[in-house]
């Protein structure tokens, strides 16, 4: 896994939780953490601030709530609305 697939990865599907992330390319999530750094320094994608919890299924670990999203041009602030893609 490069940092390429990871920035595909989000830009496709617009934001992703590391659980997502750690779902899809079988990794540990200190390893993505650290790969994930790097887009953020370079202005690739953005650590949402703080994602809210989807509000009473007490299923929705840290991982779930810690959200990236993708950066585009037109718009360099990401959607208010942060909740983790594999909530229910």
């Amino acid at each position: 896994m490069i940092l390429s697939e990871i920035q595909q990865f989000i830009a496709a599907n617009k934001r992703a939780s590391i659980a997502d992330l750690k779902l899809h390319f079988r990794t540990d999530g200190d390893a993505l953490r650290r790969m994930l750094d790097r887009l953020v320094r370079k202005g690739r994608i953005s650590k949402m601030p703080e994602a809210k919890k989807c509000g009473g299924c007490c299923s929705c670990s840290d991982d779930a709530t810690e959200i990236y999203v993708w950066v585009n041009a037109d718009r360099a602030t990401p959607a208010a609305e942060s909740v983790s893609l594999n909530c229910h």
